[in-house]
């Protein structure tokens, strides 16, 4: 890793509105997936995983005391073939999900969110496959499982002007996650890329760099915790990623994702839906084994442990109220399109005159 002096976070904006943005599509399209999957995803033939790579630790990124394991970041790794690379591009740039999933927000210009297993059946058993959830977990050095089935897939895109040969801006600005883990993957050709590192602010406010991936090579990042930027890259036409979040496998270890980030540029009904049913069934796990400590206790014996218990239905019901609190009404975030965005404009303009003009009478 190598420091850098690198431009201040902007701070992000809470209120942005999901929006599907006027975007031309990156060179060499894909046509709609009945005309090119051939084959389910196959570990044998689709990962290209052998070696275990260089990892950088929270501590040593001046984070020990934040995060639910020790690994910050890892260098790239080979992760998937160029087959299954290029099946995962055709179906995520596909008309189907380029229609019905591609969204804009204050921190990224287009994102493709929501696809898999609908409209992305092999990206989603890549990775929901026991070894490839083996790969990642290893590196991460916590055993994971995808977040939710929305936050499968997620693809970042950042395409050239059109007048332009050799450049593309920033995929995403400066965020944290909003999910524990997260595992990027390159589906560009990144072999002539220069720059395109992912930045990271250390817990001293330094700028460490991790340099990007090649195509079907990937980076495991706890980007809950790290703030990070995927920089600028040049003598390159576009960069897309594919990312993927991840939680914890068991249920009771400390589980902080939020909504934050990914509501602005999201179906509301089905990620709320989501969120709500993995939430909940967490807190049914809790206290069920809560319920298991409190019985063994009583057939062994012992007395009713009152703080233990007490503190123990505290925490869970500080992890509803954080759940509930994630869950915004869909109207703050409603796509409005342009008639109706112009209508809200001209009432506003209309009140502003007529403050102004009992203003001018008074």
């Amino acid at each position: 890793m190598a420091t850098a002096a690198i431009a201040a976070p902007t701070p992000l904006r809470t209120d942005a509105h999901a929006a599907k943005p006027v975007f031309h599509l990156p060179p060499q399209r894909p046509q709609t997936p009945n005309t090119y999957f051939k084959s389910p995803f196959n570990p044998a033939q689709h990962i290209a995983y052998h070696t275990l790579p260089e990892r950088y630790t929270m501590a040593e990124l001046g984070l020990e005391n934040k995060g639910i394991s020790p690994i910050g970041v890892s260098e790239p790794f080979e992760l998937f073939t160029p087959d299954a690379v290029r099946t995962m591009r055709n179906e995520v740039l596909s008309d189907e999900v380029w229609d019905n999933c591609r969204f804009a927000s204050s921190i990224a210009a287009c994102q493709l969110r929501g696809m898999a297993p609908k409209y992305a059946k092999f990206v989603y058993d890549a990775w929901t496959h026991p070894e490839t959830l083996r790969i990642v977990s290893k590196i991460a050095g916590v055993d994971l499982v995808p977040n939710i089935d929305y936050e499968i897939g997620h693809v970042n895109i950042s395409v050239s002007d059109p007048g332009s040969t050799n450049s593309a801006p920033p995929v995403v600005n400066w965020h944290c996650d909003s999910y524990p883990f997260v595992c990027v993957l390159m589906l560009s050709d990144a072999s002539s890329m220069v720059g395109g590192e992912t930045a990271l602010r250390t817990g001293t406010g330094e700028i460490k760099k991790v340099r990007g991936p090649q195509m079907g090579s990937a980076v495991v990042l706890q980007g809950r915790y790290i703030e990070h930027i995927a920089l600028p890259a040049t003598n390159t036409r576009e960069r897309i990623t594919m990312v993927t979040s991840f939680r914890p496998r068991d249920p009771m270890m400390a589980e902080d994702s939020h909504l934050l980030t990914v509501r602005p540029v999201s179906d509301l009904d089905e990620l709320y839906h989501q969120w709500s049913e993995y939430r909940l069934e967490l807190v049914e796990e809790r206290a069920r084994r809560l319920v298991r400590r409190i019985r063994e206790r009583k057939r062994v014996g012992r007395g009713f442990d009152v703080w233990g218990v007490k503190k123990d239905i505290q925490a869970l019901s500080d992890f509803l109220k954080e759940t509930e609190a994630n869950i915004v009404d869909p109207e703050e975030y409603r796509v409005k399109d342009e008639t109706e965005e112009e209508e809200v404009k001209k009432e506003e303009d209309e009140d502003e005159g007529r403050a102004t003009k009992r203003a001018r009478v008074a």
